[in-house]
């Protein structure tokens, strides 16, 4: 009969790399409850595994939740929209983008407020992802500063607040006020205010 062949031990860090693969889908469908079992058997590995990477679950989480909200792969897909299309069609590529990774994080923002409250070190880190976040976006809009009313560092500001208020509306007091704008309807917010277009009056030809 032949032995069971033993698998070999990871190097710490792919471990903890492991482990927080197996994590960050887990919390993105049931929030900061999820158990240290159901974690384990996500990443194919015991319980007691775990405690043998991150001194505790709360640790743990706080290293997921760090990679989730990692700005650089967002950066990155920001910095492909390049210049070359107008500056509207740059942005709604942008807003899309952004939206799409504040979607698929939306179950991680209660956790990400408990974290942030007691931790400073994690907090400072949200605040410099957003403002990585927020200079790609101005850069892509730096071709066009000549024709904003405010630096491309404001409006990139003011189109991330926009995106944010349109993804989490439901849970700010206006309720689901804002859920209904779509990415071309941020942009129009933005570039063109609130006002309503008057409709163009109808070319008719003179009969005299």
């Amino acid at each position: 009969m032949s032995k069971r062949r033993r698998v070999p031990a990871m190097a710490p860090e792919d471990r903890r790399a492991a482990l927080i693969a197996a994590t960050l889908p887990l919390l993105r469908e049931h929030g900061t409850a999820v158990s240290t079992r159901k974690i384990a058997e996500a990443a194919g590995v015991a319980e007691g595994t775990i405690f043998g990477v991150f001194p505790d679950k709360a640790s743990l989480v706080r290293a997921t939740l760090m990679h989730a909200f990692d700005p650089r792969p967002a950066v990155e897909r920001i910095q492909a929209v390049g210049t070359e299309t107008d500056l509207r069609t740059r942005l709604s590529q942008v807003v899309k983008l952004v939206r799409d990774g504040m979607k698929t994080n939306e179950r991680l923002h209660a956790g990400v407020g408990e974290v942030a409250m007691r931790d400073k070190e994690f907090a400072q880190h949200l605040l410099s992802s957003r403002r990585h976040i927020a200079d790609a976006v101005a850069a892509l809009m730096a071709p066009d500063r000549d024709r904003l009313r405010r630096s491309p560092k404001a409006a990139a500001h003011l189109l991330l607040m926009l995106i944010a208020v349109s993804t989490q509306a439901k849970f700010g007091p206006a309720g689901d006020e804002f859920s209904d704008m779509d990415d071309d309807g941020i942009v129009s917010v933005l570039l063109d205010g609130l006002l309503v277009r008057p409709s163009p009056t109808p070319f008719t030809e003179s009969t005299s």
